[in-house]
């Protein structure tokens, strides 16, 4: 028996394992504002995770939209991302469970790097000193972040067309099964 993985979402199924994760977080921890500084080394995992398949995503996606542009950290990433997509700074990602929103993007619209991905890489290079960084803010921002990534991959790897990307509703109805703690705006599902 063969198995075509041509098919295989392997990146969305990795942004629903990490969510699953992340789910299971909030059995431990309230997801609510005041526990935004909560750190942990659960927390410190989801952070790494995401961030890295953040930088993953990112890479490919930048080679999708922007070939010739050097595609090898954060800031390669923004310029080569941000004529092709502008709407990602400002993407909203909703918890509707708790009542959250975050756009985990916007930083860029300053030319900066966001701040989960600033801490980030400070515990990853310096956890003695920025473990506390490893917050609940900032595992919500990188997991959110790469949904928000992971969509816009998708909505150019299943287009036929190189140059046009598939429209956000009909990619998120092949991104089976959809997230159960996440959400994008409305405009990304089919309204029924």
């Amino acid at each position: 028996m063969t198995i075509d993985v041509t098919d295989t979402k392997f990146h969305w199924n990795y942004f629903l394992a990490l969510e699953q994760d992340l789910e299971a977080a909030s059995r431990y921890i309230e997801f609510c504002e005041p526990n935004f500084s909560v750190f942990s080394i659960e927390l410190a995992h989801l952070l790494f995770a995401a961030s890295s398949e953040v930088d993953v995503v990112a890479k490919i996606l930048c080679q999708l939209v922007a070939p010739n542009s050097p595609c090898g950290n954060i800031d390669q990433y923004r310029i080569a991302l941000l004529p092709e997509i502008h709407d990602l700074p400002g993407t909203e990602v909703f918890v509707p469970r708790y009542g959250l929103s975050f756009r985990p993007w916007l930083n860029w619209t300053e030319g900066r790097s966001p701040n989960w991905w600033r801490s980030y890489n400070n515990v990853k290079h310096e956890r003695d000193t920025y473990f506390h960084e490893a917050t609940l803010e900032n595992a919500l921002n990188a997991v959110g972040a790469l949904l928000v990534i992971t969509a816009h991959y998708y909505s150019r790897r299943l287009s036929e067309f190189d140059d046009v990307p598939f429209p956000a509703p009909p990619v998120m109805q092949r991104l089976e099964p959809q997230p159960s703690l996440l959400r994008l705006p409305s405009n990304y599902y089919h309204q029924w």
